[in-house]
């Protein structure tokens, strides 16, 4: 059995889906369905019902699925047991977690392991999540509620309270409080649909006041610096915008609603869990946002 059909079948088993499969490994349909009819050819076992519109796992594709689980993992020890601890490591995170956590994440990394090579990659967050389960990342960090895949583990790091920014002479700068439904009258700015933040900014809202950005900002740092120049007002993470409020920038305005929060996530593969190279870099990012 050759590998990359291995592969290929245990991205179709998990998603039940060969569209998805095939985005996921970066390959055409086709490619997926004559790779999956190879393996049915060789083991001489239909392992696709493929009798009804969704894919659905025969009972001969259920006992492969098992093996494929455990084939790839061993594959996985292998490489690590050949590789030094510490010495290649790749994680991926969100724009604001690259600006605001991973620089001093690295740097104490790179104290503890100083023959590492480390490889950083920016996305969004459903990018991110495919690039763990690929394999192309070791782990990532992300905002908001962990993902429900059953291949990947996630971890909840800390809380992250989510505060209003306005422009540095704006009213609210002096009160430095505030409730969300006092700030009906305000012109907000947020990012995008499809974005984790305006997630945050929609949910914040929903059952206190109908409030419509003024306007759609495609990154946060463009966000922050229409606040600063004084188009309105925006709700971000606080570390998002700790260092602009430090430099005199923006002002930051907490807010008294309790549930107000969004959660610090650490995704990795579950059968990548005993890698070295990984839980090396995990203790690190444990530690820093522990503190």
């Amino acid at each position: 059995m050759e590998l990359r059909h291995l592969r290929t079948f245990e991205a179709v088993a998990r998603t039940l889906s060969v569209t998805q499969a095939a985005k996921e490994l970066h390959y055409a349909q086709s490619s997926v369905s004559d790779q999956i009819q190879a393996l049915e050819r060789e083991l001489g076992v239909a392992l696709l019902d493929r009798s009804r519109r969704r894919v659905r796992l025969t009972p001969q594709g259920v006992a492969l699925s098992e093996y494929t689980d455990r084939i790839l993992g061993l594959l996985e020890e292998a490489r690590w047991a050949v590789a030094r601890p510490g010495s290649d490591v790749s994680v991926g995170a969100l724009e604001t977690v690259c600006l605001h956590v991973l620089p001093e994440v690295l740097s104490r990394h790179r104290a503890l392991y100083p023959e590492a090579r480390v490889r950083i990659a920016q996305d969004n967050r459903g990018e991110l999540y495919k690039a763990v389960r690929r394999g192309d990342l070791d782990v990532c960090l992300t905002f908001g509620d962990p993902p429900v895949d059953a291949g990947l583990r996630a971890e909840t790091l800390a809380r992250e309270p989510l505060v209003v920014i306005a422009p540095p002479d704006h009213p609210l700068a002096a009160h430095g409080r505030s409730h969300l439904a006092e700030l009906a009258a305000e012109p907000f700015l947020a990012t995008g649909h499809g974005c984790g933040f305006r997630e945050m900014y929609d949910k914040a809202f929903t059952g206190r006041v109908a409030k419509e950005p003024v306007a759609e900002v495609a990154s946060i740092g463009a966000l922050s610096a229409c606040v600063a120049a004084g188009m309105g007002c925006a709700l971000l993470p606080h570390l998002a915008v700790r260092a602009q409020a430090d430099r005199g920038e923006i002002a930051i305005v907490e807010v008294d609603d309790a549930d107000l929060h969004t959660s610090v996530t650490m995704t990795w593969l579950d059968r990548n869990s005993a890698n070295p190279n990984l839980t090396g870099l995990q203790a690190v990012i444990r530690d820093h946002l522990a503190g």
